[in-house]
């Protein structure tokens, strides 16, 4: 009886935590963090027993559970889990308390509200994640606008925080339009939106080609993938900490999820009719987006920045449609979630500490912050695909994964290694190395016990992705075996 209602459970804590959080007084901050906090690691220890019980030996989906059906329609909320979903909930449910940490002295006004928007974005996001009904995982995947546009308006950084909300919110929004008529039209011409039963559907050519265009002008978006990344840097410069890590750890994994999901299984002739126009986006974004990283003068801006190059990878590794690419995308976005993830939190360190984001403002940190120097590094290390981290295992497997495909490609595409590393090494440096600027470094604290446990399971979750990268791939193993075979 737990196994079939594990998946429900986990939607269900944060939002029975919500309901807690209504009944604590504004006169009472401190049990309302640690009500937010408790409820989110209970579901991020519910995810790994769900890991635990989980079969790798069956692509079928396991755990599933129907507890919504739309009146005389065919439509279900019901949820399911399978290797390509799995570590995208773990994901989920890791970050989320390591955000309510992070923010746990910075915010200070409305700190009940804020521990709402972050776990009711828990629990729709483990919905996007398990929801085997495409409407139903439109809806959610819309639903996620809500929380992030409130964390990004009420508690950004600066002044353009509403401008970046909106922005966000609309660039996302509108992108969507068209996969939800293609939902429809999925909906009319076969009576049903079951994922299960849709992948079993042979769509002719050329519907397959415009219903592919439909979806992929919603996940680009997402990505986001170049040109749609415009909203990307914006809202992350603008964002809290903890709003920059739960966007550049989860939400921009959302439209990868959605190709692996829908996109290629449902229309596996448009996806390799595409493949040369999704390959060319994602060297462009490689490119030219570690290009735009070097200009940056935003701390923020070039973590945002390389985290489109990265997700250029991403793409590529999932257009090869071959088992060393996919497994190397789907583990470059586990390790792109726990990196710059970590690198948003160490801005936010010296954020909180200086109150600013410009280089130029920062020299010589190493002589006061030590600590703090040798996790940055770590972080920056891992960001550029360092050997033994998680990027370098999972950026090897796409580029492997791709030159079986198309050499060319993988050739351009690794000039983005190169890349990475100038533009990482010289941000280490120019803000780690050199004489102190200011007078107001001079009194910085290295870092704090909370602030250091914050970046611990980090840490370990980058070396154990890069030194036994077994563990996760095997369990995805089966169900991205079975995802080529359905192309094929």
């Amino acid at each position: 009886m737990f196994d079939s209602s594990i998946l429900l459970s986990l939607v269900a804590i944060p939002l029975i935590g919500i309901l807690i959080l209504f009944f604590i007084p504004d006169t009472n901050p401190d049990l309302q963090k640690n009500v937010g906090l408790s409820t989110s690691l209970l579901t991020f220890l519910l995810s790994i027993l769900l890991w635990l019980k989980f079969d790798m030996s069956t692509p079928k989906y396991q755990f599933v559970e129907k507890f919504f059906s739309v009146p005389y329609s065919n439509m279900h909320i019901y949820l399911g889990v399978d290797g390509i979903s799995l570590f995208f909930i773990i994901l989920t449910t890791f970050l989320i308390p390591i955000c309510l940490l992070a923010s746990w002295d910075s915010i200070k006004i409305y700190i009940r509200e804020y521990s709402i928007a972050f776990l009711f974005l828990e629990s729709v996001l483990i919905c996007v994640f398990t929801v085997l009904d495409v409407l139903f995982f439109y809806i959610f995947f819309e639903a996620v606008l809500i929380p992030m546009f409130l964390i990004v308006g009420i508690w950004g950084s600066r002044e353009r925080k509403i401008r970046a909300a909106y922005q966000f919110f609309v660039y996302t929004l509108v992108g969507s339009v068209l996969m939800l008529l293609a939902i429809l039209y999925i909906y009319f011409q076969t009576g049903t939106t079951d994922v299960q039963v849709l992948t079993t559907i042979t769509f002719d050519y050329q519907t397959q080609i415009i219903l592919w265009l439909a979806f992929f002008a919603s996940l680009a978006v997402k990505v986001p993938m170049v040109p749609a990344h415009i909203w990307l840097p914006e809202a992350h410069s603008e964002a809290p900490t903890a709003g920059s890590v739960i966007l550049a750890g989860v939400l921009l994994k959302m439209g990868g999820y959605g190709f692996l999901r829908f996109s290629i299984p449902m229309f596996p002739d448009a996806s390799i009719y595409f493949t040369p126009l999704v390959y060319t986006l994602s060297i462009i974004a490689i490119v030219y987006t570690s290009l735009t990283t070097l200009r940056q003068v935003d701390l923020k801006r070039i973590i945002a920045y390389s985290s489109v190059a990265h997700m250029g990878f991403v793409t590529i590794g999932m257009f090869t449609l071959n088992i060393q690419g996919i497994e190397g995308s789907m583990l470059l976005m586990l390790s792109h979630g726990v990196v710059s993830s970590a690198l948003f939190l160490c801005v936010g360190v010296i954020y909180d500490r200086h109150k600013t984001r410009i280089i130029k403002y920062y020299s010589g940190l190493t002589v006061k912050m030590p600590l703090f120097s040798m996790i940055f590094l770590f972080f920056i290390l891992a960001n550029m695909g360092f050997p033994g981290t998680s990027s370098f295992v999972s950026e090897f497997l796409v580029l492997t994964g791709s030159f079986k495909s198309n050499v060319f490609v993988t050739v351009v595409a690794t000039t983005g290694v190169i890349w990475g590393a100038a533009y990482s090494i010289w941000l280490y440096n120019r803000v780690m190395f050199g004489n102190i600027r200011t007078s107001h470094i001079s009194a910085f604290q290295d870092l704090e016990r909370r602030e250091f446990m914050v970046f611990v399971p980090c840490v370990f979750l980058t070396l154990l992705m890069g030194l036994y990268p077994e563990i996760f791939l095997n369990a995805m193993h089966v169900s991205i075996t079975h995802l080529i075979e359905q192309v094929q």
